[in-house]
């Protein structure tokens, strides 16, 4: 497959790598042509434009950090229009429906110019694996044309077509408003809790041993307990994007969104404090001063005993 790949941070860099060693003739473009070294010492052609990137293309894969920029690389920057007839754009970034209608309204619509978006899941570690979830929103022909060329980059038993264009960037919003609020519940819960005296080991199994239990608190928050690991590899200035993307798209919506506005609030804080470029789980920090102790486990290959708990 001819592919044309706009985009190689943090995560589409990974991305574009494994699509090279899939055996796919990809070329790239970046703002910075230095990010493309490892691409083209693999093969990859370079491209000095958005433009020229999608000339030729069957695919046209876009993984950029907003949806204005989005929009800037597909119509200020020529991609869209360059794109040949019978050429699928597959917009992978965590963007807006309201976005990639504007491109197809501008542009695409009437050259036979199709879409899909699939925003991904999986952070870096995911896309360095090349074991991302996928979110596909599109027709059910455009999907399973991508299928392969998403196969590459993610997990195939994770690869899911959730809908109609659109949804997909509605999925993947809705994935990141919820985790982001299990960020600040869970910090909220934890300093309560050492405040009052209980173990933060004993508070945490507690918690697991309860209906309260949840993915973050047994896997996600070990990078912090055990290793004080933020997750710097998606920055606080990102996930307040998405955050403000997603309540945004509530009022839009027509949908009350209080407690999200508040997760945002709280966000916003935090990257006030700790910089744009901290850790999207940062947020934990202003609880841990408020708790007056960082939440580490001196162990954390040993836990207390579960307990049973009912709620």
């Amino acid at each position: 497959m001819r592919i044309g790949f706009i985009g190689l941070g943090n995560m589409g860099r990974h991305m574009a790598r494994h699509l090279i060693h899939a055996g796919h003739l990809v070329t790239v473009h970046d703002t910075r042509p230095e990010a493309a070294a490892e691409h083209l010492a693999l093969g990859a052609r370079w491209a000095d434009s958005p433009a020229t990137c999608a000339e030729g293309s069957e695919f046209l894969i876009t993984m950029l950090p907003t949806p204005r920029i989005v929009e800037d690389v597909l119509l200020r920057g020529g991609a869209a229009e360059a794109l040949p007839p019978g050429a699928l754009w597959i917009d992978m970034s965590t963007s807006t429906p309201a976005a990639a209608d504007r491109v197809a309204a501008d542009v695409l619509n009437g050259r036979g110019v199709r879409r899909l978006d699939a925003p991904v899941s999986g952070m870096a570690r995911g896309a360095e694996a090349g074991a991302l979830q996928i979110f596909a929103g599109g027709t059910d022909d455009d999907f399973r044309i991508a299928l392969p060329v998403l196969e590459a980059m993610g997990d195939p038993d994770r690869i899911l077509h959730v809908g109609p264009p659109g949804a997909g960037y509605t999925v993947k919003l809705m994935l990141n408003l919820l985790w982001f609020s299990h960020v600040v519940a869970t910090s909220e819960v934890l300093a309560m809790g050492v405040k009052a005296g209980v173990d933060l080991g004993t508070l945490r199994s507690s918690l697991l041993a309860s209906p309260a239990a949840s993915a973050f608190v047994e896997k996600d928050l070990m990078s912090i307990l055990a290793d004080g690991d933020y997750d710097d590899s998606f920055a606080m200035a990102l996930a307040c994007k998405d955050l403000g993307l997603a309540v945004d798209l509530g009022r839009d919506l027509g949908v009350s969104t209080e407690l999200s506005a508040l997760v945002e609030q709280i966000y916003r804080r935090s990257k006030a404090h700790h910089g744009e470029l901290a850790g999207e789980m940062s947020p934990v920090r202003l609880y841990e001063a408020l708790a007056g102790q960082e939440f580490r486990l001196p162990d954390p290959t040993i836990t207390p005993a579960d307990a049973t708990l009912a709620v």
